[in-house]
């Protein structure tokens, strides 16, 4: 018999600029997925909601607020199975990103989102942001 287990969920900020630019982030670990890049963001608490799990993110991972906008494509199944990555896109409200989890951070324009190697499951929510940006 097959125990059913209930999907982690990983929730991402896409977060804008002023300037029609996305933040996104380099992993610094775990080593198979360093040198990737992603949006920030990281794993819902039991008990948490989605969007306030994505607010403590941001604060713990770049030590910012952010204002959480719209829902950014669709549910995407992470390759373990055993995750699910949801991203909305999101606008500073306070401080500066900093990379306190993350080797590098980037300010990225439409043009230059093929620049970085991104994670895989990140890949349908770029080409989802490029109906975004300007």
């Amino acid at each position: 018999m097959r125990v059913q287990t209930e999907l982690v969920t990983i929730v991402g900020a896409a977060i804008l600029d002023d300037e029609g630019r996305v933040l996104g982030a380099e992993r610094a670990e775990p080593p198979a997925m360093a040198g990737m890049w992603e949006f920030p963001g990281g794993k819902v608490e039991p008990g948490e909601a989605e969007l306030d799990a994505l607010l403590r993110e941001c604060e713990e991972e770049l030590g910012v607020g952010i204002e959480i906008l719209d829902r950014l494509g669709g549910d995407i199944l992470l390759p373990t199975g055993t995750a699910v990555l949801k991203v909305w896109t999101a606008r500073l409200t306070r401080g500066v990103p900093t990379a306190i989890e993350h080797s590098e951070l980037r300010w990225l324009s439409a043009a230059e989102l093929d620049d970085v190697p991104w994670l895989p499951a990140d890949a349908p929510l770029v080409a989802a942001l490029r109906t975004v940006l300007p």
